[in-house]
């Protein structure tokens, strides 16, 4: 099936739940926020009132209209368009034999990349889902994640053209749309691991919340691997250490300049990160953090700035960037919404000390924020086999590819 810029109304109409739209429409009618609604806890200051949610285009950008001359590059670094076309496009998985595979969280469908005939094709590999964020790719078995089950497709690649119906394997996940979409990744355990966020933006949840779970490949087996855990939409593993690192993103409504998004990593499993009664492992919550102590949760391993959105990571493991990118983790940050002035909406590397805790943060892509509006937002990042990084932009439909050296082809 040959991509659709057509985006089916009543997935509109879900997307608008986290939409400004929305937003706007209940505070003009004092009606009261919906559950989970990121505007619950809004200062009635003047300035706070203003701030919302950003909503992205509803169809993806035209090739000719994306922002590739605004988005700047470390000297011998080039970026380039490595596909359009497909709204919403978000997390990215690679199969073996090189087709990419990219989720969306607002539209109903799952895109696959191929190369045909020395050009790149989109095409429509699965529709009718409800927010399949997730993909993740394993043996010639592609797994999506949607709001409340994850899913697999046996043989994908042999079968793009008329792909199957994706058989569900795991629906025991709660159903809440604040944080309810979901990265996933397979581990170097061979299970797949699966976020649970907390049901609103500073909340005192359940035990099925605020954590990371991992399930068999065939879904059983669940087990916590993580607590405390606000919001994450990304994570990787040390290829050296075998540890989990994810990023994490920070309440909102603190203040403008705290907390800031944490990058964290998993040491043992069941450890608790904190969230909601500690943030940025130094920062008590006001309204929670009553009777506890920071000192009681696993601290950060890095900060990552504050409300930058920190979502998709990867370690490198590639040759063709510099030494210095070789085992250190690019990530990339969507952009904050609840700052008068912007933070994020960028892609960094996160250059690791050697006892595996952040040294810096180092810009490899920057102008997808201009005059502090956003003309582009970066979601996942995603290496090639040539060691080139692609990068998923919701915001234009679009997956850019990042590579250093001459130019050439990517290598698949």
């Amino acid at each position: 099936m040959r991509i659709s810029s057509s985006v089916p109304h009543s997935l509109l109409l879900a997307g608008a739940f986290i939409g400004v739209l929305s937003y706007g429409a209940f505070a003009q009618t004092a009606q009261p926020l919906p559950p989970g609604s990121p505007l619950i806890g809004r200062p009635d200051s003047e300035a706070a009132q203003k701030l919302a949610p950003v909503a992205a285009p509803p169809l993806a950008a035209a090739p000719d209209k994306l922002p590739l001359d605004k988005l700047k590059v470390p000297a011998g670094f080039h970026i380039e368009v490595y596909a359009a076309g497909m709204p919403n496009a978000r997390s990215l998985a690679l199969g073996d034999k090189g087709t990419v595979f990219v989720g969306s969280r607002t539209v109903d469908k799952v895109y696959a990349i191929v190369n045909k005939d020395g050009k790149r094709e989109v095409k429509i590999i699965a529709s009718g889902l409800y927010r399949p964020n997730g993909v993740a790719f394993k043996n010639g078995t592609l797994y999506i994640a949607e709001l409340s089950k994850v899913s697999k497709i046996d043989k994908i690649e042999d079968n793009l053209d008329n792909p199957p119906k994706p058989t569900v394997i795991y629906d025991n996940l709660p159903k809440d749309e604040a944080h309810g979409w979901k990265f996933i990744a397979i581990g170097p355990d061979n299970k797949l691991y699966v976020p649970v966020g907390q049901p609103g933006n500073n909340v005192l949840h359940d035990k099925d919340h605020g954590q990371i779970r991992r399930i068999n490949l065939d879904g059983s087996g669940a087990e916590v691997v993580a607590l405390g855990v606000r919001n994450t939409v990304g994570f990787d593993w040390n290829p050296e250490t075998k540890q989990l690192y994810f990023t994490d993103n920070g309440r909102d409504w603190l203040s403008e300049d705290v907390p800031n998004d944490e990058l964290n990593r998993v040491t043992k499993v069941g450890e608790d990160f904190g969230a909601p009664y500690c943030y940025q492992g130094n920062i008590p919550d006001p309204e929670f953090g009553w009777g506890h102590s920071c000192s009681e949760f696993t601290p950060p391993v890095g900060l990552m700035g504050p409300h930058a959105a920190s979502l998709g990571m990867r370690f490198y493991t590639g040759n063709m960037f510099p030494k210095s990118f070789k085992d250190q983790i690019i990530i990339a940050r969507h952009g904050s919404w609840n700052r008068t002035k912007k933070f994020g909406g960028d892609v960094v590397v996160a250059h690791l000390n050697k006892d595996g805790t952040v040294k810096n943060l180092e810009p490899i892509v920057t102008g997808f924020l201009q005059d502090n509006k956003y003309v582009g937002r970066p979601v996942d990042v995603m290496q090639l086999k040539d060691g080139s990084m692609l990068i998923s932009d919701d915001w234009n439909g679009a997956v850019y590819r990042v590579f250093y050296g001459k130019a050439k082809v990517a290598a698949q």
